[in-house]
């Protein structure tokens, strides 16, 4: 990934993060998204301070006309996007039929939206360079039912399809589209599930009464094994890889 470009949304997240530093440690400039522009600072700062190439790009991925501002930014001061990850998204709990209009909407903003914006103004510009990845980290959850995480599940599965289909339309260009799909993951989004110290035991042992099985390797994933992932799939060691959605959670979803 030397000397190439990397886009990534979510940037001051946990994943987000994690895929930042793997991305820039390969060797990318790494464009780095985020609505939190302080927290992003943070990161940002942090990962500069040991002489990676990262550059705080504060964005928000569900107005459409900030999404393009900024590819349009980025790429005339570091370069051609060749990597994009969309990695940011929100959680919200509740019964499926006690969500509120703006706990659906929101979710999808982000999680699905904010994806299809993202990737409409990236890959249009990939398509005339004939070139370029891109990975959407999605859910477990997309393909696995959960409860109190409807509007979650449901916006993870639009972003997987919606990243499958652009993924067929682009191949034609050398434009690869993949999704990694994470179960519980060690970052701030899933401590927030958890009410008391049990909750990782009860995250890996499993939960029989919200029908979630454990996770079979034991233990949770630190952001690391996501970037890993990502980095995989954006990288030419996945040339022939497109369409693929690689699930990274432990065997909690049992391989479907």
């Amino acid at each position: 990934m030397e000397n190439t470009i990397a886009l990534v949304t979510g940037a001051a997240g946990g994943i987000g993060s994690a895929v930042v530093q793997t991305l820039a440690e390969r060797g990318a400039v790494v464009a780095a998204v985020d609505r939190d522009a302080e927290l992003l600072d943070q990161v940002v700062g942090k990962l500069t301070a040991e002489g990676l190439e990262v550059a705080a790009c504060p964005a928000d991925v569900t107005d459409s006309d900030d999404v393009e501002r900024t590819v349009e930014k980025v790429e005339r001061l570091l370069g051609p996007v060749e990597h994009l990850v969309n990695a940011a998204g929100v959680l919200r709990l509740g019964e499926a039929v006690g969500l509120s209009d703006d706990d659906w909407n929101a979710t999808f903003a982000v999680n699905a939206t904010g994806v299809f914006r993202m990737s409409r103004a990236v890959v249009r510009r990939m398509k005339q360079r004939r070139r370029g990845s891109v990975v959407t980290v999605a859910s477990n959850a997309a393909g696995t039912p959960r409860m109190e995480m409807a509007a979650y599940a449901a916006s993870k599965a639009a972003a997987t399809m919606f990243t499958k289909s652009l993924g067929l339309e682009v191949a034609r260009y050398g434009i690869r589209c993949n999704v990694v799909a994470p179960g519980s993951t060690d970052t701030p989004m899933l401590s927030s599930l958890w009410h008391d110290a049990s909750g990782p035991r009860r995250t890996i042992e499993g939960l029989p009464e919200k029908f979630k099985v454990g996770i079979p390797l034991g233990r949770i994933a630190q952001p690391a094994d996501i970037a890993d992932a990502v980095a995989f799939l954006l990288s030419s060691q996945a040339s022939h890889i497109t369409l693929h959605s690689l699930t990274v959670d432990g065997g909690a979803s049992l391989g479907t």
